[in-house]
Parts: C-alpha cells; sequence; structure tokens
C-alpha cells in the first residue's frame, strides 16, 4: 500500500486517489439473482492523481516510503 505526504499542509492521513484499474473477476451469481465475486485480479492499476483532504491540493502531495519517516 503506498503513503502519501502533503508538503504543503503536512497531512498524512487523508487523500482522495484517482486511478484507473484493469481487473479479471469471477462473479458468481445465486438463484435469487444477487452477484458475489468470488476471485478478483488486478492486471494493471495506475494513480491518475492524489488531492489532500485538508488543503484540497494535487501539486504538494509525494509518496512516503517507510524508510523515509
Amino acid at each position: 500500500m503506498t503513503r502519501y505526504r502533503c508538503s504543503a499542509c503536512g497531512n498524512r492521513t487523508r487523500f482522495d486517489v484517482f486511478d484507473t484499474v484493469r481487473r479479471r473477476r469471477f462473479e458468481h451469481a445465486d438463484l435469487s439473482g444477487e452477484v458475489a465475486v468470488d476471485e478478483e485480479e488486478i492486471l494493471e492499476r495506475s494513480i491518475d492523481r492524489v488531492v489532500c483532504r485538508w488543503c484540497d491540493r494535487s501539486d504538494s502531495v509525494d509518496e512516503v516510503s517507510d524508510a523515509a519517516e
């Protein structure tokens, strides 16, 4: 899981992450019509934009590694 930090306001906990995902999943419908996902595999994921929830900026959000803390 990727962690983020906003260098503008210092936020480290609240972000909106906009991403694009390609996935393969096995859906199972029971006789009543309820659908459940039994398996899911993420084939490709790209992060389009990350926005800070505190200051609403996306130009100052950086990825943080565990070693950098």
